[in-house]
């Protein structure tokens, strides 16, 4: 993460007491509001460290008071330490007998006193409660503890409250608190912590129907990492080495699997400020060393942008720990980025995935030559950028930056050799994989979400043992292919298999464990995983005679009588 502290225009995640998520943007000098638990001024919460919970307090008369407080564990916890039992003594028998007769299913303390009861004897009725509504609202609105004013009167305005057991009442307090307590948990908002409220809170249709188990599954089988970088200048090497972190991925999630997969390769986030670092930083104790120590680190990255002097005169982007996004819009739909401080529209220089994560369109990829901004515009000399304005001139360099911009990604993507292949889509899969799968290397590993698993049934077929030996036994002509019997090559994918993973809450009691009534449904989620494999060309045959063992070629060179009467002198000598 970008740091332990909630920085202004980040995105944090609000734990509610009702344990429902709400995500909002921290702006500062502007109010948030949370619904029925309140609303406090974001600049109370900058600067203030995660996963601690915080409680709107009441109006506050002085304004340099901050209208949050950390509500302390001692608090949070209160009631749940164990009882003291340091004078405990021996049970009198005979009492206990006495009170098992009259109080059965009871916890008896050893001085015959009454402990646990049972809730045979309590029946649930609203008038129990003797608060009316109106007085409940009336309480709200003054707002008072910060609801715990009104959570201690509730309680004790009940006339059956004696009669609960401990778990009862224990349970009927934790009710009461998540419904009226005015509290929050900030959460830094990551990519499975995402995919929570967008699953629960908000559309799941929208990423898919995913699940965060799921997720992990997919970047886990298409062995999504960090590749660290060989020091040598990619556009230098023309042959540049399988390996060095090149995943495609086709995202119809709104931008939810390259998160992931950004995540995995560590390039979600942006680099945390350097002179923040050295300023809190106790190796500095003034400004002047501050300052050496960045124009240090200033000389020190100028002398390596030297070395590729050569490189830097025309465009290029980077090769190593790229993410190539292939879609079927104009526009790739990135949407969920921007919770990760990322606009695809208009991106930051200092977000990596500005230039490690490259777009194409289907179009671009597989015909080129037809989209328009594929081609080059046109060459204007120098004394003619200096007769046009300064609006002509910056929208001629647009354009080249664009389109050299274009090329380079076609051209990359064009050439292959990715470690990855990444698929969430609604698209016929063995239609992607036609145009995809001869794009990877040997060993990359290909990974298909669906959220029904007949899609990926149809997969395991088309890879199938029984079509792969038809197919070597006679192998069909290039141009025939796709066909009806073989719509992919089945050589290409080894080790079609088809997995789900998906972690249900259950319910775990004697005689009635089942999972929650009050579980998510949905689909399921399925993944489809096999290996890129490189056939060997032409037909493969065994040459040669086979070499056999000695005692076989001794029996064949023998007549069939000449090995009965060997036979039978050697069973007359053990005799």
């Amino acid at each position: 993460m970008s740091g332990n502290l909630v920085q202004p225009s980040a995105y944090v995640a609000l734990r509610l007491p009702s344990e429902s998520l709400s995500v909002i943007q921290i702006k500062p000098n502007t109010t948030i509001s949370i619904g029925k638990y309140g609303n406090f001024p974001a600049n109370d919460l900058l600067g203030r460290p995660y996963y601690y919970t915080y409680e709107i307090l009441d109006e506050v008369d002085d304004n340099s008071q901050s209208a949050l407080r950390i509500v302390p564990a001692g608090e949070l916890y209160a009631g749940l330490e164990d009882g003291d039992t340091s004078n405990c003594s021996e049970p009198d028998d005979a009492r206990l007998a006495d009170l098992r007769d009259t109080i059965q299913y009871e916890v008896v303390g050893q001085d015959g006193e009454v402990l646990v009861r049972t809730n045979r004897n309590i029946i649930d009725d609203t008038r129990s409660q003797t608060l009316t509504m109106g007085e409940i609202e009336t309480l709200k609105a003054e707002g008072k503890g910060s609801g715990r004013d009104l959570i201690t009167k509730m309680l004790e305005s009940h006339s059956a409250i004696d009669q609960k057991t401990a778990f009862a009442l224990a349970k009927y307090t934790l009710r009461k608190v998540r419904k009226y307590a005015r509290r929050f948990t900030a959460l830094p908002l990551d990519v499975p912590l995402l995919t929570r409220w967008m699953l629960i809170e908000k559309d799941p249709f929208k990423i898919m129907e995913i699940n965060a188990e799921t997720l992990a599954l997919i970047s886990s089988w298409s062995n999504v990492h960090f590749t660290p970088s060989n020091q040598v200048c990619s556009a230098c090497n023309i042959n540049a080495q399988a390996g060095i972190g090149r995943w495609l991925v086709v995202d119809e999630t709104g931008g939810l699997i390259i998160a992931a997969t950004a995540e995995k390769m560590g390039i979600l986030y942006p680099a945390k400020d350097k002179s923040s670092d050295l300023q809190k930083s106790p190796l500095f104790q003034n400004e002047g060393d501050i300052q050496q120590s960045l124009q240090n680190e200033n000389e020190l990255q100028s002398q390596q942008n030297s070395k590729c002097r050569e490189c830097s005169r025309g465009y290029t982007l980077p090769r190593d720990n790229t993410i190539t996004l292939v879609h079927a819009n104009s526009q790739p739909n990135l949407s969920l980025l921007r919770y990760f401080n990322f606009d695809s529209t208009n991106p930051a220089t200092s977000h990596p995935l500005t230039r490690q994560l490259k777009t194409l369109s289907w179009l671009q990829l597989l015909s080129p030559e037809d989209e328009s901004t594929y081609n080059e515009p046109e060459v204007v000399s120098n004394e003619t950028l200096q007769s046009w304005k300064s609006g002509r001139r910056g929208s001629y360099y647009r354009k080249r930056r664009r389109w050299e911009r274009i090329r380079s990604t076609v051209d990359d993507a064009q050439e292959g050799g990715f470690d990855g292949l990444i698929i969430a889509s609604y698209m016929r899969p063995a239609t992607i994989l036609h145009y995809l799968v001869p794009l990877l290397r040997g060993s990359a590993q290909v990974a298909i979400y669906s959220p029904t698993v007949e899609p990926l049934t149809e997969l395991v077929d088309y890879y199938s043992t029984a079509r792969r030996r038809a197919f070597l036994a006679n192998p069909p002509e290039p141009q025939t292919t796709p066909s009806e019997e073989f719509p992919l090559n089945p050589t290409l994918l080894l080790t079609p298999a088809i997995q789900t993973v998906r972690c249900r809450p259950w319910q775990v009691l004697p005689g009635r464990t089942h999972p929650l009534m009050n579980g998510r449904g949905g689909a399921e989620g399925y993944i489809f995983h096999a290996i890129r494999v490189l056939p060997a060309e032409g037909k493969v045959e065994a040459r040669g005679k086979p070499k056999r063992r000695r005692k076989d070629t001794e029996d064949i060179t023998k007549e069939p009588g000449q090995k009965q009467e060997n036979e039978l002198v050697e069973a007359n000598k053990s005799v």
